[in-house]
């Protein structure tokens, strides 16, 4: 059973990311803040749920949300800051956009750093403890598997509606044969031989 809250206080927010070991695509956080009265049996961390679950809990979530908000951090910010400050960027502007402010902000995993003096705490596999993380995991991973599948009508080759940009065989295939788009993060090792190999992949504009 999830808790509803661990700070004790009123106003507490949950924040999580999705998309973080992706190989193209952004990195995606949702925060949010439940009522205090808030249960979903349903509702647990987003990676232990089928994607029909996700698509059914997203619209209870928002509606009965007290506020939440969702932001993605491009690619070229990834590169440029790397992945885990992309990450925690995305769920700081988050929080920023929650209206009423939180009092306390819950994280999920073990690296955060502060938004404007709100006290927080890390809280490992957190999207299977608490409820308002557990909600944030899924809407981040609903908006981002949403926003995969309008750019895969893009690039139809590299099948960003199945694999949603992860690393899986058929990605890195894509990438021998097609090279590279602007969706791609150009500073992550995009395929295995990269180490072992000084060549440039292709860009595709």
């Amino acid at each position: 059973m999830l808790l509803i809250n661990y700070s004790g206080l009123l106003v507490e927010t949950g924040t999580d990311e999705a998309g973080r070991g992706c190989l193209a695509g952004p990195v995606t956080a949702a925060a949010v803040i439940l009522p205090h009265d808030f249960t979903h049996d349903l509702l647990n961390d987003s990676k232990q749920l089928s994607e029909k679950t996700r698509e059914k809990l997203r619209p209870i979530i928002q509606e009965k949300a007290i506020c939440y908000h969702v932001t993605n951090i491009e690619p070229e910010v990834i590169d440029e800051i790397n992945i885990l400050n992309a990450s925690i960027k995305a769920m700081q502007q988050c929080i920023l956009n929650l209206n009423p402010v939180p009092e306390y902000i819950i994280v999920d995993g073990n690296r955060f750093k502060p938004v404007n003096d709100i006290p927080h705490s890390c809280i490992v596999k957190g999207d299977s403890k608490y409820l308002s993380i557990a909600a944030a995991s899924i809407l981040a991973k609903t908006h981002r598997d949403d926003y995969m599948n309008m750019i895969h009508e893009e690039y139809p080759m590299y099948n960003w509606k199945k694999n949603k940009g992860y690393p899986t065989m058929e990605h890195r295939e894509a990438i021998r044969k097609y090279g590279i788009t602007k969706y791609h993060r150009k500073t992550f090792r995009l395929l295995p031989e990269q180490l072992e190999m000084d060549f440039g992949l292709d860009y595709i504009g």
